[in-house]
């Protein structure tokens, strides 16, 4: 069965599928291309409607149903296992190394949390990298920026670890960054660039105090 959309399905369908999302994400989403995996986290994880997700990634409403259909096929297709709703021990304190490796930009460090099949996106830029030593490379070349950015946790829904990431030792709103944790390893990072959107609806503030 296809997916309907987004703005005309029933409140009952738009339930049991961000349902049926939230339960395969983990064990799918690395294997969704990077605009199908944008849509979905922006429709399902985030709770944007079709066309603020088409504005965002200037993509037409018809385009994002679109992908959420093919998407919806793919995790249906896989049939994945139940995903707990709540992180494991070992899940807190990967993240917990993940910052820290993060705000000291310990590239080394970062890319021992990775899994070796680890992807990275950057919505709206189509940019898409797989394996951590095209991660490394990228945070060591055209992602060097990101040195000293600080991270604050994000409630995001379904309990996907999220972080708001700050730059310029935290004057500077980055990105939002999703995490997709498997095998207690760190499989997908997908940055979303458009702060200016996304800080607000979260109550981020514009810049961290020193």
């Amino acid at each position: 069965m296809g997916l309907p959309a987004a703005e005309h399905s029933d409140p009952e369908e738009r339930a049991i599928l961000r349902e049926s999302i939230r339960l395969a994400f983990v064990a799918a989403l690395q294997c969704l291309p990077p605009r199908q995996r944008a849509v979905l986290l922006l429709t399902q994880v985030l709770n944007w409607s079709a066309a603020e997700t088409a504005q965002s990634l200037d993509m037409s409403v018809a385009a994002v149903n679109s992908a959420l259909q093919r998407a919806r096929a793919t995790l249906e297709a896989r049939n994945p296992a139940v995903v707990p709703r709540a992180l494991s021990e070992a899940q807190r304190q990967l993240l917990a190394r993940y910052v820290e490796a993060f705000e000291r930009y310990d590239v080394d460090a970062l890319t021992q949390l990775l899994h070796e099949e680890v992807t990275m996106a950057m919505p709206p830029d189509d940019m898409w990298l797989q394996g951590p030593a095209s991660v490394a490379k990228w945070f060591l070349s055209f992602g060097i920026g990101g040195r000293g950015s600080r991270l604050v946790p994000v409630d995001a829904c379904g309990g996907t670890p999220a972080f708001a990431q700050y730059r310029d030792g935290g004057a500077t709103p980055w990105a939002l960054i999703l995490l997709d944790l498997r095998a207690h390893r760190i499989a997908a990072m997908t940055s979303f660039l458009d702060v200016e959107t996304l800080f607000p609806r979260f109550g981020l503030p514009t810049r961290l105090a020193t």
